[in-house]
């Protein structure tokens, strides 16, 4: 369960949240029969409390939404993506640790 700083997004509103956020927006890729997603689901409710106000933080259910992970071809899960500016700027797969999130992050937010 994502925490209250955790935006749910979907196919339907994935463009209005991208390219509306005036900071860069992180996005999990992700599905609830997915171990890894899940125990990294911790880690993703800690950078959106940790980075809130610099940075958006959402998780798309890849069962429920099929047509966004299709375009920014999710063949693995977790994957996340960092947009910038509405454009896919980083990304990570599989279980990484949250330092290595966090270098991400921080090479994109200012």
């Amino acid at each position: 369960m994502a925490s209250e700083k955790v935006q749910i997004i979907t196919d339907g509103n994935f463009e209005a949240t991208i390219a509306g956020s005036k900071v860069p927006v992180m996005v999990d890729f992700w599905a609830e029969w997915c171990q890894p997603c899940l125990r990294l689901g911790p880690t993703v409710d800690a950078l959106a409390a940790e980075y809130d106000g610099k940075l958006i933080v959402a998780k798309m259910n890849v069962d429920e939404n099929p047509m966004t992970p299709s375009r920014f071809g999710v063949r693995s899960i977790p994957m996340i993506v960092l947009f910038k500016g509405g454009k896919a700027v980083d990304n990570s797969v599989g279980l990484v640790p949250k330092d290595q999130l966090k270098k991400m992050i921080d090479a994109h937010v200012g």
